[in-house]
Parts: structure tokens; sequence; C-alpha cells
């Protein structure tokens, strides 16, 4: 079979840089089959890798929405939808276009007032039934992926200061994508009619591109520490949520802290331009997939940064193409996806159906969107005054991104402190204060720091930035403050521990502002079993009752209502 007639059947080639087909050896029925396998420049497998990710993703992603949105975001949760969406009606007097764009969610047309826990766990469980189907079968449509982008959609836009971090944006910004990257109806892991388009393989990889580059600028543009390249120095300490490596990794000599810091720069600020390097062979656009899939390898293992690294994977999936990946699939069977992406690949030319045409024009017809709305994107990225994390659509198809343009030097922490003692004036230094501790914030010293990335916890990570703000600037501090007055037992799945659970609630709650600092590995602090030593710094919420925060609860259109011990 001649060889341009081969490589013609590649449909939707991406990669410039593939070279020529690999070495072949003829096969008893007068075909050319590879030695290795499978050639280069086609996408079959890859999307399947790219897809099962992508799901497991999402399934994180719903399962943290489900284990706890109710708590969070329910009709009792610490900041109500209810109040918020009727905020934003009121706003826009009604549920209209503009109420719709500026939130686009399916609860509009919900009785979300009455039925708020119920309608968060419908979302949720769908999500998990969704992307786990998508796990097992390795395969999805535009309309199943359509479906996962919308279900999700609706949770982070009404998920207020929960669900306002990059990673959320990210995740829909690569899930839209994903919707082009699959066939219409067929469920097939290799449709044949639907070769992955190269627009989609560039899409991801611009995203990948801009997610780096905008993360080294805010850095360069930033903290004078990525300067001197010390922000190392404190990073595993101050980090939002650090986990047992951190603890080792801060104590690391000096040097190896520039090391980090300098490697940081040139993975973000450096290695994503090789994939734009015109050689005639895959080298630089697969060591810059490597190279960004190991450095997102590493924060994984240093600190508890929700899903935000896994999913900045994801798009890194398609700098290596069906030859790469092809030692992920079985060989042996007849029906396997390699054999039938073998046989794809050896089919003779084809013109084109009226399908295909028509499906080419929708996938260059989103790549001309992504261009324009990568427009402002890039002007961003070239401003002195860039921005971070920012959508410029309230679909956040293509948005800005980084992380940790400024290092925090110290760790404080917002402690929680409850009495049943019955007066306390003022602040009687007999009182008997018990401590709540969350589940995974530094609270007890002697507490391992916990590990659960790509988990994570929305209450413990906006308690990191309490810490450095004040109770004002977050009233759900004050409504937490008041549920543990209340006894409200649906916060006790929030935390790992409440001292009042079971019996009376507290009399008098207060949060106090501690530093915290990891002990030194050696110290008899560590000998003792202390991850942590800390010193108080003040006072940050002072004690309160249920009764004096009432009118501040009813201001804010929330209700408490005390929980009997019995």
């Amino acid at each position: 079979m001649p060889e341009s007639e081969v490589r013609h059947r590649k449909g939707g080639t991406a990669d410039l840089a593939c070279d020529s087909s690999p070495p072949k050896k003829r096969t008893n029925d007068g075909t050319f089959s590879t030695e290795s396998g499978l050639q280069c420049g086609t996408f079959w497998l890859t999307r399947i890798v790219f897809l099962r990710f992508l799901a497991f993703i999402y399934f994180v992603a719903f399962l943290v929405a489900y284990h706890q949105n109710k708590e969070l975001l329910g009709s009792n949760g610490l900041l109500p939808i209810s109040s918020y969406l009727n905020r934003v009606k009121s706003h826009f007097k009604g549920i209209n276009i503009d109420s719709v764009s500026a939130i686009p969610t399916l609860l509009w047309w919900s009785d979300y007032e009455s039925g708020a826990n119920r309608l968060l766990d419908v979302l949720a469980l769908s999500g998990l039934v969704v992307s786990g189907a998508v796990i097992v079968l390795g395969s999805a449509n535009m309309f199943v992926m359509a479906l996962l982008w919308v279900l999700y959609h609706s949770i982070v836009n009404v998920g207020q200061q929960w669900y306002s971090f990059g990673w959320e944006s990210q995740l829909l910004e690569t899930g839209f994508l994903a919707i082009f990257a699959c066939p219409l109806f067929s469920l097939r892991q290799v449709p044949v009619n639907t070769p992955t388009s190269s627009v989609v393989v560039w899409g991801f990889r611009w995203l990948i591109f801009r997610i780096m580059i905008g993360a080294g600028l805010i850095k360069i543009r930033g903290d004078q520490c990525w300067r001197d390249l010390s922000c190392m120095n404190y990073h595993y300490e101050t980090q939002p949520v650090p986990n047992p490596v951190s603890y080792y990794l801060h104590q690391t000599p000096e040097f190896m802290h520039k090391f980090e810091t300098l490697s940081n720069h040139f993975v973000e600020l450096v290695v994503p331009f090789f994939m734009f390097i015109p050689l005639q062979n895959r080298f630089f656009s697969s060591l810059c997939g490597f190279l960004q899939i190991l450095f997102q390898a590493v924060l994984i293992v240093s600190g508890n940064l929700s899903f935000l690294n896994w999913l900045t994977m994801l798009p890194c999936i398609f700098f290596f193409d069906d030859r790469h990946l092809s030692f992920l699939f079985s060989t042996k069977r007849s029906n396997s996806a390699f054999t039938k992406v073998k046989h794809l690949q050896l089919q003779p030319r084809r013109r084109l159906s009226v399908s295909q045409h028509v499906r080419r024009g929708v996938n260059w017809s989103v790549g001309l969107l992504i261009a324009y709305l990568s427009i402002p994107v890039v002007q961003n990225l070239l401003s002195s005054q860039q921005m971070m994390n920012t959508s410029f659509d309230s679909l956040r198809i293509v948005n800005t991104y980084g992380a940790f343009g400024s290092i925090t030097k110290e760790r404080t922490e917002v402690i929680f402190q409850g009495t049943r003692n019955t007066t306390i004036w003022p602040d009687d230094a007999s009182a008997l204060w018990d401590e709540f501790e969350f589940k995974c914030k530094p609270g007890n010293v002697s507490r391992r720091p916990c590990l659960i990335s790509p988990y994570h916890y929305r209450l413990d990570w906006l308690m990191w930035f309490a810490a450095f703000q004040n109770y004002q600037y977050n009233p759900w501090l004050v409504h937490l403050a008041a549920k543990f007055l209340a006894g409200d037992e649906t916060m006790d799945s929030l935390v790992a521990y409440n001292p009042f659970a079971g019996g009376d609630p507290p009399r008098y709650v207060r949060a106090e502002h501690y530093h915290y600092e990891y002990t030194k590995m050696g110290s008899e602090e560590a000998a003792a079993g202390q991850w942590w030593s800390r010193r108080k710094i003040g006072s940050y919420l002072p004690p309160v009752t249920l009764h004096q925060l009432k009118d501040y609860l009813n201001a804010q259109g929330w209700t408490v209502r005390k929980q009997s011990s019995g």
C-alpha cells in the first residue's frame, strides 16, 4: 500500500513534527505493519486515556460536592444558594436572559428555595453516575460530555466563595473542549468516522501553554521572593493545606530551595515553548508533555492542592500520540482498541462524507471561538497588571490562570474554641475552652498533616484565607460560630472533632489567632510527636453567645435553631 495513502488515513493528525512512518515489515497477507506497533501522529488511544482521566477528575469534583455542598450551600448551609440566587434575581428583576447569563445554572428552573439540599444532591449524584460510566467505558459522546459540563457549571456558578478558585474554571474550560473531542452519538472507544480533531489537540496544547505561562509570569511580576529564589523557603510551611511530605521538604537545605524555585521558573516559562520548536521529530513536543506531567506530580506529592495538579496534567496528554501511549493497551485481543487503531492506520484513503465535512466545520468554528475569546486572555498575559484566575465570559470557555503570585511568609491559623461556662466577663481566665478540630487544616500540634489530594475540604481551604483577613470579611465564619453555638449536627461532617458532640452545645464560642511553624527535625518537640509549634497572636473573634448573634443572623437572612442535647 502506498505510504501516502496510509498516512492520509490518519485523519485529524495534529502532530506536525511527526517524522516519516515507523519501520515496517511485511506480514503474511502482504500488507505492511510497524515494528513499534502503531504509527505516530494519530490520537485515537490518546483520547481514550484523556477521557478516562477527565472523568476521574469530574468524579472527584462531584464526590466533593455530594459530601459537602449541603452543609456549605444547602437550605441550612453556611452560604445558602437560595439567598444568593434571590439576590441575583432581585438585581436583574426576575429570572431572565440577564440573570441566566450572569449565573448559568439549571437551578434557576427549580424550587431552589425549599428543595436546595435535594437539588444539590441530584446534581452531584448525576455527575457521579455519568463520570463513573465514562471511566468504565473509556469513551463518551458529545452529549455525555456536555451533560457533565452543564452539571458542574450549575454547581460552580452558585458555589460563591467555596467555588471561587481557578481550578473550577480550569475544569470547565477543559470540559468544554472535551465535548468536541468526542463523536456526536457513538460510544465506541474507537469511532471510525471521528478521529480526534487537530483543532482539539492544539486547543489543549494552547490551554496548558496559557496555564503555565500565566503561572510563571504572575510569579515573576509578583513577590520579590520569586526573583531572589527564596520563595520555597516558605511555601511548604505556609501553603493552604500541607501534607506530611511538606514537613520534610521544608527542612531541606537552602540550595535545594533555590534549585526548586529555579526549576519552577524553567518549567513554567521556558518548557511551554518546546511545543512550537519546528523539528522533524516529536522529541521536544514529548519532552514538553513529560516535564509538565512530572512537575505536576512533584506538586501533588508536596501538598494538598485539591485536584488542581491532576487537572493540569490533562491537556499534557495530548503531547503524546497513539505510538507513545500504545503500551497502555492490550495487543493480544483482536477487538482491542490497539488492534482497531492499527487497522485504521492501514486503511486506504477515503473521501470525506457530508457529515464529516460538517464536523470539520464545527471543529474549526470552535477553534475560531477559542481564538476570539483568547484575545483578552493574551492581553492580560502581556499586561503589567496581570490578573490570575479570571474569566472574561460567564461560560468560562477561555480563562486566565496563575497560582501563588505572592507567598505568605508566616503561617497563621484561626482556632475555634467553645466553653459551657455560664459567665465569662471579661473572658474569664478560669474558663475551660475546648478546641474544634477541622478535617485537614493545622490545629492540634501533634496531629499529622493530612494527605487527601485530589480530594478537597472546601471549608479548610477558606479557613486558610480567613487567617490573614478578618471575620468581618467572611460572614460565613460568624455563621459557623453560630452553628457551633446551636449544636447544629450538620456541621459535624465538616469538622474532624466537635468537643461538644452528644451533649449540650457551648455557651460561648470564640476564635483565637495563632502563629504556626513546623518543629525542627530532631528537636525535643519533634521527638515528643509534635509536627507544629504555635504561639497565640491574639483574639480573632471575641467570645459570643447565640443570643448576641441573633440580629446579625437575621440581617443576613440566616436561621439558626438551637438543638436539644436529648
